[in-house]
């Protein structure tokens, strides 16, 4: 079974950690949020361990499910990617194609598994 983490627990995130907590294919360790505030808030709702450092989490993983808002995609992926983890990246993938494209070189790179 899979270590995953979710990064961002806004709306979208929120639905993403309820899914891989019901997953029988994934063990589902926690999550960052960049506003300590509601991660404390999400992590007391629904009983999901809130790290107060991304890289903490990515650390403990295998898979990182990147949920956070468009424009900060491309700074977290190339941060999961840097310490070798698969990811799932929410739609649109990045800002810019440049960015997408450079993703996409450095995961074929170091042979990890990425998905939209």
């Amino acid at each position: 079974m899979l270590k995953v983490g979710v990064i961002g627990a806004g709306h979208l995130g929120k639905i993403h950690l309820k899914l891989l907590n019901q997953s029988e294919r994934y063990e589902l360790i926690g999550f960052f949020d960049s506003f300590e505030e509601n991660g404390k808030k999400v992590e007391a709702e629904f009983g999901f361990k809130y790290f107060s450092s991304m890289d903490e989490l990515i650390d403990v993983v295998d898979v990182v499910d990147i949920v956070t808002p468009t424009l900060s995609h491309y700074e977290v992926a190339l941060k999961v990617i840097e310490k070798n983890k698969h990811f799932f990246i929410e739609k649109p993938v990045t800002h810019t194609l440049e960015e997408a494209d450079h993703l996409l070189k450095l995961t074929n790179e170091k042979g990890l598994k990425a998905q939209v």
